[in-house]
Order: structure tokens, then C-alpha cells, then sequence
């Protein structure tokens, strides 16, 4: 059986989770999202006493690692971590440093791929993250590039952050999401870019609903639905 696999790439902030979330359950498709993967390591890391940008480090704790994915009934993403349920606690605003940290290790990227792959071979995939459409899926039958100014992407992280009862001060928080992006597009191991045949979707002036019936027209157009 053939699967159809929908890549959705762009830097932190832009939406990605949330509108591939919404996606995948309008079109009955799993939705992976790898950026919760890397969160895990990142977070135990973090756990460990280890610094997340210290690769020897990092790549002697993989092999120990138990990073592991569930689908309730909701088809809904729940990540576990050496068997404890971390979903809510990979959010924390530290363990995002700690993630884009992690995942510019390309043996962490390496060791991370071929379970990311397997969701694609397996089941009808939206998949979202920084390099879905160009190392991940290359063959991904629809590609998008979501994306919105830095102080947009900013605003909506803070306001989230706020939402869940964290502190946090917007300015350090646009801060953070400028010095990921730096990083994200410019490590050496599968950077954030976007794709050849990747369609761009630019949110900063688009509200939730927008900005999916603007995704929902990209696939609808894409796979011919």
C-alpha cells in the first residue's frame, strides 16, 4: 500500500504544531511531530546534568536513551521518555533551547531518522519540523514552508508561555526565537531551509483559521483531493 506523506517545514514559532495538528485530523492522517522528538532528548539532557550542546556528551547518552511515541484514540502525539509521559513537560520554554541545541548534533539527527521515516512507511503522515521536506521526506507528496516575521512568532510564544502559567518577558523570548533561528539555519547538519518544490506560506498577517484553510487549499491542490 502507498502512503501519502505531507512535509511541513519552518523555523520556531510559525505555527507548524498547531496548524499540523488541526490538519491531520480534517484529513484523517497521522501527524508527527518530530520537533517533540528532539525536545525529548534535549529535556533528558537537561535531566542528566548534561549540556545540550556538548556532542560527546549528548551522543554517550543515546544509546541509554528510551525515547518512544504514542497515538491515543484522538490520533493525537504523546512522547515518552525512558517510559515517563513528557508531553506536557517538553514545553517548558528551557528544554525548546535545549532541543535546537540537540538536534544541530548531526548524530542525533542521524540516530533520530530512521524512526521519524518509519511513521511515513507506515501511515498517511503529516509531518512537521525544520528539515521534514528536505532530508527526512524528500519525496514527500506535498511540501510546505510555513513561516512569519520573527516579532510574530515571538508574540505567539509568549502568549503561549503566559497561557500555561510560565513567566516570561517578551523581549527575552524575541531574543531566544532570533538566536534559534540563527542556529536552526545555519548548522551543518541538515539546516533549516526551505525546499525546492516547497510551497510558501507566510502567517504573520493570517489568524489560526487562515492560515489552515490556506494549508487545507495547498494540499487540496497537491493531492487533488
Amino acid at each position: 500500500m502507498t502512503y501519502r506523506a505531507i512535509a511541513i517545514d519552518g523555523p520556531s514559532g510559525a505555527g507548524k504544531s498547531t496548524l499540523a495538528r488541526r490538519l491531520a485530523q480534517e484529513l484523517g492522517f497521522l501527524y508527527v511531530d518530530t520537533g517533540a522528538i528532539y525536545r525529548a532528548v534535549g529535556l533528558a539532557a537537561l535531566r542528566r546534568g548534561l549540556s545540550p550542546g556538548d556532542e560527546a556528551a549528548v551522543l554517550a547518552m543515546l544509546p541509554s536513551l528510551r525515547v518512544a511515541t504514542a497515538y491515543a484514540e484522538d490520533r493525537l502525539q504523546h512522547m515518552y521518555l525512558d517510559g515517563e509521559d513528557v508531553t506536557e513537560a517538553i514545553r517548558l520554554h528551557q528544554v525548546s533551547d535545549a532541543a535546537s541545541q540537540v538536534s544541530a548534533i548531526p548524530g542525533v539527527r542521524d540516530h533520530l531518522l530512521a524512526l521519524q521515516r518509519r511513521f511515513a512507511q507506515e501511515n498517511d503522515v503529516i509531518m512537521d519540523g525544520r528539515d521534514i521536506g528536505t532530508v527526512v521526506l524528500p519525496q514527500a507528496d506535498v511540501k510546505i514552508f510555513l513561516t512569519a516575521r520573527p516579532e510574530t512568532r515571538a508574540r505567539r510564544r509568549f502568549d503561549e508561555l503566559t497561557a500555561r502559567g510560565q513567566p516570561a518577558d517578551y523581549q527575552q523570548v524575541l531574543r531566544d526565537v532570533e538566536e534559534r533561528d540563527y542556529r536552526d539555519s545555519h548548522r551543518a547538519s541538515a539546516p533549516l531551509r526551505q525546499a525546492e518544490d516547497a510551497v510558501l506560506v507566510d502567517t504573520t498577517q493570517l489568524s489560526l483559521e487562515e492560515s489552515l484553510a490556506r494549508l487545507y487549499e495547498v494540499v487540496k491542490e497537491r493531492l487533488k483531493l
